[in-house]
């Protein structure tokens, strides 16, 4: 089974059934061990893209914001098993040209990974894909306030809503977690990992 590691602000480490090693934004907190075999980078923020955390495999591929909005467009990746599709993240103090998100699919498992964001227009159809996991930021200031993502949660619809990104400088902050009052809330602390 597929597990996923919360290592605290934005980032996170997947391990598919088949211990194929995903990490999507690093930056945070601990468990950069496990050799990649993929890294997802939302954006160019420092917090988020130190592709140098993770120990890598030989073969390791890296997807950036620019991979994925080359040719203008919001590309699909097949790579080792795994779909990664990009998707709009965007907001004041994020260019639409400059961010993305991720609709991973691993182990038969939709994950939304939102990078930095605010309501986009495409996550209207995200609940017609019946998403197994969305992670949204919530800290008021880089994206979403607590209210606007507890509402992204509604419309998305996914099993489970993820509150992350919730404090600027902090790995997490559990009283705005509990104040996230999105459809299907889990809240994920740093350092715990979860069975997808």
């Amino acid at each position: 089974m597929a597990t996923l590691l919360y290592q605290g602000h934005g980032s996170y480490r997947i391990v598919t059934s088949d211990r194929m090693v995903i990490y999507i934004d690093p930056f945070a907190g601990e468990g950069y061990d496990l050799p990649a075999d993929l890294i997802l980078v939302t954006h160019q923020h420092s917090d988020h893209n130190q592709i140098g955390l993770p120990v890598k495999k030989p073969d390791c591929e890296i997807i950036t914001e620019r991979d994925a909005l080359k040719g203008g467009r919001y590309n699909t990746f097949q790579t080792k098993g795994v779909t990664v599709e990009a998707v709009e993240a965007y907001n004041k103090n994020h260019s639409r040209d400059a961010c993305v998100g991720y609709i991973v699919t691993v182990d038969g498992i939709t994950l939304y990974a939102s990078g930095d964001t605010s309501t986009t227009g495409q996550m209207k159809t995200f609940a017609a894909r019946k998403l197994d996991y969305a992670l949204l930021p919530a800290d008021g200031i880089y994206n979403m306030d607590l209210e606007e993502a507890s509402a992204c949660a509604d419309l998305i619809g996914a099993k489970y809503s993820i509150p992350i990104h919730l404090k600027p400088g902090a790995l997490f902050d559990r009283g705005r977690a509990e104040r996230f009052t999105g459809k299907n809330r889990l809240i994920v602390q740093p350092g715990e990992e979860i069975e997808l």
